[in-house]
């Protein structure tokens, strides 16, 4: 029997009683809802994707929806799915959007469901690499957002307009987007490790009213000043009526010469009699967020997100895949130009505590974010594949470094996660924690893919497709299959779908991304599996997919067995086209970044071949291996195989200022072991 056929984890009696998701089958059960065989959470996700209307109309239901509407106070819409089933993209016809429509009649407010707690209890936790800062409560941050959006409103600041944060992941970024939200104001963010012109590639497009930003940042133990950019970034920002300034690192900050600049405590303090926010419902598509493509091929796309579409999805993600309850602590590792700092605000949805860290993951020593979670009770932790893969590395056995005893789960996105990484959390973490990794993106502000608190978790997989998500993987001829690598697609309309893209006004760029390869299906770009527990495997992108000889490969499954090499840190794999034209080839080229004083030898290259070969196969094996100082990332952190095959083949880089280290693009031009 394989491993990946043994569970890792399997939830108690107890765990599968106590689930939210176990309470919302049963009472969809009782009700007569679902069918009598509606047996576990796989069915009922079947039975989700099947009956989108009812599915998504028992999930308004569950999150206590508050909304104005056309029906009754119990079904306020005019139809919960105006458009039928068919997954339509946007295209002109008129100034109409003519894709699927999500409750339609609506209004309600993103804002007002995420401060309907407005007690003592704690809402954010703030830290940083220097510890603990701020602890907030429900009460006071619904003040403190009142008297920002006071503010926002002395601006001339409305429904529409848009709210950009060039912010670290500070309570004072969580404010004023909900303040923006409250008003109906369109928010979009930026971390402080964007760079001048990666910021004006972002919010140059979308115009903002108000800017907000802090003096700088703490990262890996140095102060970075953020004020001389920012006077580059508001100087070139004509649209702009107002710049925040939050006194990070500075307790004073001298703004006079930033044009049109205010500290922000002073922005708040003015409006210091206002204490009880004020909510402006809107249609349930009204514009919420703003996200971004990475940019690496060219100017970012600006992704559009509704304010309904992204409240419902959030809601059944953190309720019902990962089970979080009002009495929950809740951590991602995230920035803000991440959206995964937009999932994780959304807990407070939940009534849950959200704790924020600003920093390293690994500064101001490994152990920060153990020591973080064992001081906040953290319940729910979550995280990068590549931290985990990095503790590992690192030799880190969190459970005996602190008392980390009221963690129930962890989550990990941004990349697939190696087989290993599941032993290394039940062995290094704790027995009794599930182990979720999910995976979704930037373009639907969710996931595809995510956890089942009521079922086994196995070696390597995402347990289960989404609830409502009509996911499925295609073949090269466009045939739904199991238990086979292809492309990930969903069939169905689903409601946290962008709403639109901006300055896309035909939606030529929306339907290019999504629908350009097959007609009314959405292809999220991800070579994945379906494996016979229903669950799914991620092999990678697709658009970074190898082929040689005619056997398509996901990077993952080379970067899964290179990472078990103790010498190795990380890799990037490529494929590199080589000969003439009569007589083109290509070659798998895997670049390797060894630790400190670590040579790359020829037993070293033979250890890492034999290892790929025998545990993946021949076809994986690299015909050249490469020592590399560095791994160029984007700004969210994630490898780019794109960049680097683009210089290995002497073609430009289009957008190296979506890039977090530009420079190591260097080390991959005119290699000798390379020259064609």
């Amino acid at each position: 029997m394989s491993t990946r056929s043994l569970p890792v984890w399997s939830p108690t009696p107890a765990d599968r009683s106590a689930a939210r998701l176990t309470h919302f089958r049963t009472d969809l059960l009782a009700r007569g809802i679902v069918p009598p065989d509606t047996s576990d959470s796989h069915a009922l996700q079947r039975w989700s994707v099947a009956n989108p209307e009812a599915f998504w109309a028992e999930i308004w239901h569950a999150a206590a929806i508050m909304a104005d509407g056309p029906g009754s106070s119990d079904m306020p819409w005019a139809a919960v799915l105006e458009q039928g089933h068919a997954m339509r993209p946007p295209h002109q016809s008129g100034a109409e959007w003519s894709g699927p429509r999500w409750f339609t009649g609506t209004r309600l407010n993103f804002a007002e469901h995420l401060l309907r707690r407005r007690d003592n209890g704690v809402a954010l936790v703030a830290w940083n690499e220097h510890g603990a800062q701020q602890r907030i409560t429900y009460a006071d941050l619904a003040s403190r957002v009142a008297q920002c959006a006071a503010a926002l409103r002395a601006r001339g600041v409305g429904a529409g307009d848009r709210v950009a944060a060039w912010m670290p992941n500070l309570p004072d970024t969580v404010v004023v987007m909900l303040a923006a939200a409250s008003i109906g104001a369109i928010w979009s963010s930026c971390s402080p490790d964007f760079g001048t012109k990666g910021v004006l590639d972002r919010f140059g497009q979308i115009a903002p009213k108000v800017l907000v930003a802090a003096d700088g940042y703490w990262y890996a133990g140095k102060h970075i000043d953020c004020l001389a950019r920012l006077r580059e970034i508001a100087s070139a920002l004509p649209s702009l009526e107002a710049v925040w300034v939050v006194p990070y690192v500075h307790a004073e900050v001298a703004v006079s010469d930033i044009p049109r600049a205010q500290r922000f405590p002073d922005v708040l303090a003015a409006q210091a009699h206002e204490t009880l926010p004020v909510f402006t419902r809107l249609p349930f598509d009204h514009p919420l967020y703003i996200l971004y493509s990475s940019g690496t091929t060219g100017l970012p796309k600006c992704m559009v997100h509704g304010a309904g579409g992204t409240l419902l999805q959030h809601w059944k993600e953190l309720a019902l895949h990962t089970d979080v309850h009002a009495h929950d602590v809740l951590f991602y590792f995230t920035t803000c130009g991440w959206m995964m700092w937009n999932w994780l605000v959304s807990g407070l949805a939940l009534g849950a505590t959200v704790v924020l860290y600003d920093g390293a993951p690994l500064a101001p020593d490994p152990t920060v974010l153990w020591r973080l979670a064992a001081a906040e009770g953290v319940t729910v932790f979550g995280t990068s594949a590549k931290y985990l893969a990095m503790c590992e590395k690192e030799g880190l056995v969190p459970r005996a470094l602190a008392d980390i005893g009221a963690l129930r789960a962890v989550l990990s996105t941004g990349s697939p996660l190696a087989a290993h990484s599941y032993d290394y959390v039940t062995a290094a973490i704790g027995a009794h924690v599930r182990l979720s990794s999910i995976s979704g993106g930037t373009d639907i502000v969710s996931c595809f893919a995510l956890g089942d608190p009521t079922a086994a978790v196995y070696r390597g997989e995402l347990q289960m497709r989404g609830l409502g998500m009509a996911v499925e993987v295609f073949d090269e001829a466009g045939n739904s299959v199991t238990g086979i690598p292809g492309e990930l697609v969903c069939t169905k309309p689903f409601p946290s779908m962008p709403v639109a893209f901006w300055n896309d006004p035909d939606g030529t760029l929306y339907h290019a991304a999504y629908f350009a390869h097959t007609p009314g299906v959405w292809r999220h770009g991800d070579w994945a599996e379906i494996t016979e527990h229903d669950g799914l495997v991620i092999h990678g992108r697709s658009d970074a997919t190898l082929n040689p000889g005619g056997v398509r490969i996901g990077t993952a499954e080379i970067y899964r067995q290179v990472e078990q090499i103790p010498e190795v840190l990380e890799s990037l794999v490529v494929e590199q086209t080589i000969g003439e034209a009569a007589t083109l080839d290509t070659r798998i080229v895997l670049f390797v970044r060894l630790r400190d004083e670590t040579v790359l030898t020829e037993a070293l290259q033979r250890a890492i071949r034999t290892r790929i070969r025998e545990h993946a196969s021949p076809h994986h094996v690299p015909k050249v291996i490469v020592a590399v100082s560095d791994i160029p990332r984007t700004i969210s952190g994630k490898i780019t195989e794109l960049a680097v095959r683009e210089v290995l083949h002497g073609r430009p880089v289009r957008n190296i200022d979506a890039l977090a280290n530009p420079a190591a693009l260097e080390l991959y031009r005119d290699i000798p072991a390379l020259r064609v």
